[in-house]
């Protein structure tokens, strides 16, 4: 797993999805990466990024997290907010160390099945080439989208929960890197005290739902998922 880490300068936890498999052939590498956000790439970070391939990138942070310096040119940024934070009710639920945690990924996915649709839509739409999906740390709102998709193509939730798994270690990187602690202790803490871990949370989430069936009704319909296969794995 570790090998699909990206050393793309200024980030610490980039990696691509290639190589996970799926019942029909392993992911495509350079399909996808996932990261955090990419604002501290330095022009080599970007330059590693562009030839690897990357030609879209996702971004699914909030207003107060736009990066608004230019990016390389050729390089494609859609903008979809993951999170409404004007749901109170929901967030009042779900939010604060829930969403450090795969905890909230199933109340989540009931309630806005629309933007992740919208999300994994335009992950299948984007120009030809790679696509990054970032959030800010690249763990949550990343790994959920993440899972969405993995579990769509049929990758064991073993395989999420490893690749989920790889973020804490990077993210403890990251922390360092921005003077802080890290905050993985913590967030296996909460899920202790909730008496579960992330592992077992992430499989609760990949088995309680048909995500096939799923992103159909979120509006990719059939042709869009046959066309999520095409894109992303390649056959064995």
């Amino acid at each position: 797993m570790s090998g699909r880490v990206l050393p793309f300068e200024g980030v610490v936890n980039a990696r691509d999805l290639g190589g996970l498999p799926t019942p029909n052939g392993p992911v495509r590498r350079g399909a996808v990466v996932r990261a955090e956000h990419p604002a501290a790439l330095t022009a080599a970070g970007w330059e590693a990024l562009w030839r690897h391939g990357v030609r879209t990138v996702i971004d699914l942070t909030d207003d107060d997290e736009v990066d608004r310096a230019p990016r390389p040119a050729g390089l494609t940024t859609v903008r979809i907010p993951l999170e409404d934070p004007s749901d109170t009710e929901f967030w009042d639920r779900w939010g604060g160390a829930f969403t450090c945690t795969p905890l909230y990924y199933g109340p989540f996915l009931d309630r806005f099945p629309e933007v992740v649709g919208e999300v994994v839509s335009t992950l299948v739409h984007a120009e030809p080439g790679g696509v990054l999906v970032h959030c800010g740390g690249g763990r949550d709102r990343t790994g959920l989208v993440v899972l969405v998709v993995l579990a769509a193509l049929g990758v064991r939730a073993q395989d999420i929960a490893e690749d989920y798994a790889l973020s804490h270690e990077r993210r403890a990187e990251l922390c360092a890197a921005q003077g802080r602690g890290d905050d993985t202790p913590k967030v296996r803490a909460f899920l202790a005290e909730q008496g579960t871990t992330e592992q077992h949370a992430l499989a609760e989430v990949v088995h309680g739902r048909d995500f096939a069936a799923y992103l159909r009704r979120a509006g990719l319909g059939e042709a869009g998922l046959t066309a999520l296969r095409e894109r992303l794995v390649d056959p064995a």
